[in-house]
């Protein structure tokens, strides 16, 4: 005997939903659903905008993130090159080794310190655009190739993209929440309506039973010995 399960995407929620709401429009004298068909069409509007409102955010989302993770790489690029020429200039004693504490940076590190993720570039670009104001202010002469300047433009074009990107973040969570939480609530409808098309044709013969049903979106599913004897039975049909 086939099982009842409920749909598990998206889609197949709306279209059992609406199928259920259009048959019964159809043939509103029968007494099938009583549940509200308005509030049933309210409820099917507002999930099929959720769900048009959750893919939009996540390809505008998708979208910003792409041109971020460009950003990233400049700005990846941009201080890291500004720390070695720094560490050299220092080597080269053009700058005192006790100004890399300006920076942040430990006087006998001449590494370039890990800015493999978004919170070391935010750190390291603030500390540095920082210490070498500060040096120059003291008198410094400028590091050139980069400037602090060149940097500063990659670093901020980062720093505003990054925040950019958890605003995005941010509101698909926001329009994932709201659908996760429709989902559940047209789950719990479907329920309903299915127990009711159900009882609706309780008299009827099985076989006749589960085609009615069919038809007001209701969904079954064979088990897999079901469906092995159903192709059995197809195959030595067409044997025959």
């Amino acid at each position: 005997m086939p099982y009842r399960r409920l749909p598990n995407t998206d889609n197949a929620r709306i279209r059992a939903l609406k199928t259920a709401i259009e048959k019964s429009n159809r043939f509103f004298r029968q007494n099938v659903i009583s549940l509200d068909i308005q509030k049933l069409e309210y409820m099917l509007r507002n999930f099929e905008t959720a769900q048009i409102r959750y893919k939009d955010s996540l390809e505008a989302q998708a979208s910003a993130n792409r041109k971020f993770q460009r950003l990233v790489k400049n700005a990846r690029l941009y201080i890291s090159h500004f720390i070695q020429v720094f560490n050299f200039s220092v080597i080269r004693n053009e700058i005192k080794k006790d100004h890399k504490q300006l920076y942040g940076i430990d006087p006998d590190n001449f590494t370039v310190p890990d800015l493999t993720s978004n919170d070391s570039l935010l750190f390291w670009g603030e500390n540095i655009i920082r210490g070498e104001q500060n040096r120059t202010a003291q008198g410094g002469i400028p590091i050139y190739n980069p400037t602090i300047a060149r940097v500063n433009v990659a670093f901020s074009q980062f720093k505003d993209a990054y925040f950019a990107q958890k605003t995005y973040q941010n509101t698909t969570s926001r329009q994932l929440d709201n659908l996760s939480q429709q989902r559940e609530d047209i789950d719990a409808t479907l329920i309903l309506l299915w127990n009711q098309i159900e009882a609706a044709f309780s008299n009827l013969q099985p076989t006749e039973r589960l085609e009615k049903c069919k038809e007001y979106g209701v969904v079954y599913y064979l088990r897999k010995e079901e469906r092995e004897k159903e192709k059995k039975q197809l195959n030595s049909n067409e044997n025959y």
